[in-house]
């Protein structure tokens, strides 16, 4: 038997020993040399990053949300654009009702983007160790799915919180069934269970590809530019470079993936009921078309292109000040 238990190396097998407890073995020390590669400094530069980024935008994440589960029904305000959602919002309930939910959007987006850096700078590391070479395209796209999945297991429960929030339409505060982030928590919880907790998590799983593909497009427009330059892959640049490269990869990410963000927020929506993924998709296709999959797209690229330009800047300022402390 030769079991792998690090790119490039093989371990020899113990006399005696059975394949299970190889197995283990085996599974014990990649977990061990997995977590060597763990930095705190890429948990906090993210969290930072997710922060500053959602405190900004949260009203037009607001804005995308409400589009995206507009399907007709009679109890929803009908808006004609993304300004008009937000003055009439404004007009109703002021700057307080454009930042509903934004307590479980600034946990979640900094518990997701520092939980998302610090697996996946580990799990790079993890498969870079003892190489000399770059990791190729589909590595890092590998290495994006797995901190994604990693991440959404901890973080839907918060996901669900901000979209029952954001779509609370009464201008009344208490005709509003939720009073806020631990409410919401607390009464899903009470009423639905585990489940009603991780509703959207099917799509959520899908979605990782989302920041898979655009980790994967950041990393080689970073590596290419860096060749292009004479620069070490590693090298740090300006914040314009990292503007433009975060941008082009979240647009790409973006529009490849927008349709699952529709599924999951009308699978999180109290408003309406559904039997699953497949009943999202067999309805919105034959009541809205092609198109009721992009609902809320515009609102979505005004809000995330510039979040994640903010993000990924505040991340590598951030990263480069707190890993340089380190040596």
């Amino acid at each position: 038997i030769n079991m792998s238990s690090a790119p490039g190396q093989g371990t020899t097998p113990i006399p005696g020993s059975s394949d299970s407890s190889l197995g283990r073995f085996s599974l014990t020390g990649n977990l061990r040399r997995l977590f060597s590669h763990v930095k705190v400094e890429n948990l906090a530069a993210g969290l930072s990053g997710g922060v500053v980024s959602t405190l900004v935008l949260h009203p037009l994440d607001l804005v995308k949300i409400r589009f995206a589960v507009s399907d007709g029904l009679e109890l929803r305000p009908k808006y004609r654009g993304i300004w008009h959602c937000m003055r009439s919002i404004w007009q109703q309930e002021g700057l307080r009702g454009l930042y509903q939910g934004v307590t479980p959007n600034v946990w979640g987006s900094g518990a997701s983007w520092g939980l998302y850096f610090f697996f996946y700078n580990a799990i790079k590391a993890y498969i870079k160790e003892g190489r000399q070479t770059e990791l190729r395209a589909t590595e890092h796209l590998v290495a994006a799915a797995e901190a994604g999945a990693m991440t959404l297991c901890l973080t839907n429960p918060i996901w669900v919180t901000k979209t029952r929030l954001v779509l609370q339409y009464s201008t009344d505060p208490s005709k509003k069934p939720y009073k806020g982030m631990v409410d919401t928590l607390v009464k899903i919880y009470r009423q639905e269970g585990i489940p009603g907790l991780y509703r959207g998590f099917v799509p959520g799983l899908f979605g990782t590809s989302h920041g898979a593909l655009q980790f994967m497009a950041y990393e080689e427009l970073k590596r290419d530019y860096s060749r292009h330059r004479r620069m070490h892959s590693d090298a740090k640049l300006n914040p314009l470079e990292y503007i433009t490269m975060a941008a082009l990869s979240k647009i790409f990410a973006v529009v490849t993936t927008y349709p699952y963000q529709v599924v999951r927020a009308r699978l999180q929506d109290q408003h309406n009921s559904y039997s699953g993924v497949l009943d999202v998709i067999r309805r919105t296709w034959r009541n809205e078309g092609a198109l009721g999959f992009y609902k809320g797209l515009v609102s979505n690229m005004i809000r995330v292109t510039p979040a994640c330009c903010i993000t990924f800047v505040v991340y590598e300022t951030a990263s480069g000040f707190l890993l340089g402390q380190q040596k």
